[in-house]
């Protein structure tokens, strides 16, 4: 009669089985290709007409308009509901799309007139970083941000001025416009 093995030992031996298939498979692993990494800001050789991109790049934000002033200001394109927050040496420092009301600025050349950091919409949204700059159709016009970050809701038919901007552009909007500063509006 043939002895039993206790199951301990099958166990034991299931494991070094396991594990010698295991370290197997490893070594043959470690003897095929490896992926390499692409090394970046190589320079080309001599007989390289461009050096090949590895990595995507974020498209370019787009130029600030023509004909929309000189110095220091803010601009607001309607055609393209985007704005961009211009330096004093005529460089856009920040550029951000907007979320037009229903009621839009005439093309020219304006200047914030009032800023108020906080206050319920005429849509019922409450609001932060106002900055009011013209009147077009008896509806002041202003740019601010929802407090919760959120997008607007649908207009309903209302007579709406708020040119409504994300969160954090609404911050560095506030921050870089005072009152007096020109706002150029472009179409």
């Amino acid at each position: 009669m043939a002895a039993r093995l206790p199951s301990w030992a099958w166990v034991t031996g299931l494991t070094a089985g396991a594990t010698a298939a295991v370290v197997a498979l490893a070594v043959q692993a470690d003897h095929g290709p490896h992926p390499t990494a692409a090394v970046a800001d190589q320079k080309p050789s001599a007989s390289a007409s461009a050096p090949a991109s590895t990595t995507p790049h974020a498209p370019a934000p787009p130029a600030l308009p023509g004909a929309s002033g000189e110095g220091r200001r803010i601009v607001y394109s309607i055609g393209a509901k985007r704005v961009w927050l211009v330096d004093a040496t005529g460089k856009a420092s920040r550029t951000f799309t907007v979320w037009p009301g229903t009621v839009a600025p005439q093309p020219g050349h304006y200047s914030v007139t009032l800023r108020i950091q906080s206050l319920k919409g005429s849509d019922g949204v409450e609001i932060e970083h106002v900055m009011y700059f013209t009147k077009a159709s008896g509806v002041n016009i202003a740019f601010s941000n929802a407090l919760d970050g959120s997008s607007p809701p649908p207009a309903d038919g209302k007579k709406l001025g708020g040119i409504r901007v994300h969160k954090d552009d609404g911050a560095a909007l506030w921050a870089f416009g005072d009152q007096g500063t020109s706002v150029a509006v472009v179409s």
